[in-house]
């Protein structure tokens, strides 16, 4: 909908390299420029931008694209909202009349306005007497003083399933527009919308630009559940934020303290703690993991001690670990939690609290201890066993031996004998990660489980010719003017795979327009998953010397004998297939002798 030559416009006016830079940091390697990927975890960098063409590609996950793409991924927005939000960076203004039509719904912008509005009524609730149950909790049980309530933006959903939604629709906000932004819901009873959130203290959930994205509201009765979030929307994806990061940022430089919930959060900050955040809900993702991976190098677990939050923090030290973040986990004595420690002891006690924290091997073997009795010889030899384990996936050979010392230490075992352990222990680790690695190639090769393609594995010799004539096809416009006046035969009825068949109407629908081809207008038809795949097509091409219309006319050549093969096994005839075959190999030799 969005006019295309505005499209280019705003794509030439957002250097690739300087978006992505606000967003990784980038480190230049000849005429192009590398960093961590962004989109998965990796301690070696293998995600590369190149300026010259305007586009980005990450040799360990795929992911790959133009500027818009990485907007897409990066910030979870639909290609419009992608556009519109590089529109906004680079100052251009998009007609109101592009985002017309019947089937999109509200914009991440409206959204985004829409959850001020949202964040003002719930504030204004909270000081009436509608909001007095909220007030009481915040200020009298949680001992929050109003400039801490005033800071995290805190308000009151009323105890109505009504008034919410009759104050936003007076603000113009349709009823389609408030269940987007996951404030309203249909009853299944009557079959009448209702408000989603109420008799609940209400956390505006903040980004680090300083848009309300979401909300949090914990109840104030024995309803279930006692806090409820904010579903994903257009503006909001619940694994890919965290809770206060928007004032922990520029604070959480040496460490950052990783809480269960909004109140403990917000605690540690009225307590001078400001560089704590907390997940919105959901155990911690890799996503946020990466998140963190961008402001800290050390993070402070402060889950529960509870089964739940053993298991969160063995997940949190796992995903923080392999981002590259030292991970350490503190014990609370005395209290239930930080916020109650802190209420009796101070805030210098808890900074002391902090720099005594255990270490990640600290903290696994004081539970492996805990769970053997090592005062028998079947506790210890089970115990040794889980600690030589632990001490073997240490991807360090100092943090290794470290660890190993302290194992000796706990057990009472000469560190040479456990060390013969470490070392099996290490040997079987590798041997299976070495295995799974070999799985995962054989599968690759053989196309199984291509989410992308999932025709790939059908047809491999196919799939094979395809990827080659889209490569060239893309990147070179010689040969798509060669495809597309006809000078060399090619049909979207020659390709196999229906994915390749997609790229090829797309590609050439656009060489045939006014404007041309340029691959960033394929994105408003294809996911940031697909153009990851579109280039690596090409990347695959420019990596080779031979590019000519020789390999292009022989790898159609072969797509074309492919086809007639699978055609003819389809329809049973053995001797068609057969001829097929006989006639292809005929013609690659032929090629070979010239």
């Amino acid at each position: 909908m969005i006019p295309k030559e505005l499209v280019l416009e705003i794509r030439d006016r957002n250097d690739i390299e300087n978006v992505i830079g606000g967003f990784v940091d980038l480190k230049r390697t000849g005429t192009n420029v590398k960093g961590l990927c962004p989109f998965h975890n990796e301690k070696t960098p293998s995600f590369t931008v190149f300026p010259a063409t305007q586009s980005f590609y990450c040799f360990g996950c795929g992911a790959g694209g133009d500027v818009i793409t990485f907007i897409m991924k990066y910030q979870n927005l639909d290609y419009a909202d992608a556009v519109e939000y590089l529109a906004a960076r680079a100052g251009i203004n998009i007609p109101a009349s592009s985002f017309g039509g019947e089937e999109k719904g509200p914009s991440r912008k409206r959204i985004l306005e829409m959850n001020v509005c949202a964040a003002r009524y719930f504030r204004e609730v909270l000081f009436s007497p509608e909001g007095k149950v909220g007030l009481d909790y915040l200020m009298n049980k949680r001992k929050l003083s109003p400039a801490i309530i005033k800071r995290f933006g805190l308000g009151f959903a009323p105890d109505s399933p009504f008034s919410m939604l009759d104050y936003m629709r007076k603000q113009g906000y349709t009823d389609e527009e408030l269940r987007s932004g996951y404030f309203e819901a249909i009853s299944q009873k009557t079959n009448k919308p209702y408000s989603i959130f109420r008799n609940r203290v209400m956390f505006p959930i903040i980004n680090t630009a300083g848009s309300v994205i979401a909300f949090g509201g914990r109840v104030m009765d024995d309803s279930k559940p006692k806090y409820l979030n904010t579903n994903d929307t257009p503006a909001y994806k619940k694994g890919k934020n965290l809770f206060a990061l928007n004032y922990a940022k520029d604070l959480c430089g040496e460490r950052l303290i990783l809480c269960e919930g909004y109140m403990d959060v917000i605690a540690l900050h009225a307590a001078g703690f400001g560089f704590a955040v907390a997940g919105l809900g959901t155990a911690l993702t890799s996503d946020q993991a990466r998140l963190i991976a961008k402001y800290t190098k050390k993070v402070i677990l402060t889950y529960d001690s509870d089964e739940a939050g053993q298991r969160a923090t063995e997940r949190a030290i796992s995903l923080l670990s392999e981002v590259g973040v030292d991970v350490k986990v503190l014990v609370v004595e005395g209290a239930k939690d930080p916020d109650e420690f802190i209420g009796k002891f101070g805030s210098a006690a808890f900074e002391r609290l902090l720099d005594g924290s255990r270490s990640k091997f600290s903290y696994r073997a004081d539970a492996v201890i805990k769970k053997h009795d090592i005062s028998t010889p079947d506790g210890k030899l089970a115990a040794s066993k889980e600690l030589c384990a632990v001490v073997a996936a240490a991807s360090s050979s100092v943090e290794r031996d470290l660890n190993l010392d302290e194992a000796a230490r706990l057990l009472s075992i000469d560190k040479k004998i456990l060390a013969e352990d470490v070392e099996r222990a290490r040997r079987k680790l590798l041997k299976e990660e070495k295995n799974k690695l070999s799985l995962e190639a054989y599968t690759s090769a053989r196309g199984i489980g291509d989410k992308i393609n999932p025709d790939i594995a059908k047809n491999l010799g196919a799939a094979s010719a395809e990827s080659a004539i889209l490569g060239l096809l893309l990147a070179f416009p010689e040969h798509r003017a060669a495809v597309a006046s006809g000078k060399i035969e090619l049909s979207p009825d020659d390709f196999v795979t229906a994915f390749g068949r997609r790229v090829f109407e797309a590609m050439m629908k656009l060489e045939g327009s006014e404007l041309g081809f340029d691959i960033t207008l394929l994105g408003e038809d294809f996911s940031p998953d697909e153009m990851g795949r579109i280039q690596r097509m090409i990347r695959e091409r420019m990596m080779l010397t031979e590019n000519g219309s020789a390999v292009l006319t022989a790898s159609i050549d072969t797509l074309k004998f492919e086809r007639a093969i699978q055609t003819a096994k389809d329809s049973g005839d053995k001797l068609a297939a057969f001829e097929a075959k006989r006639r292809m190999i005929m013609e690659n030799k032929k090629r070979i002798h010239k």
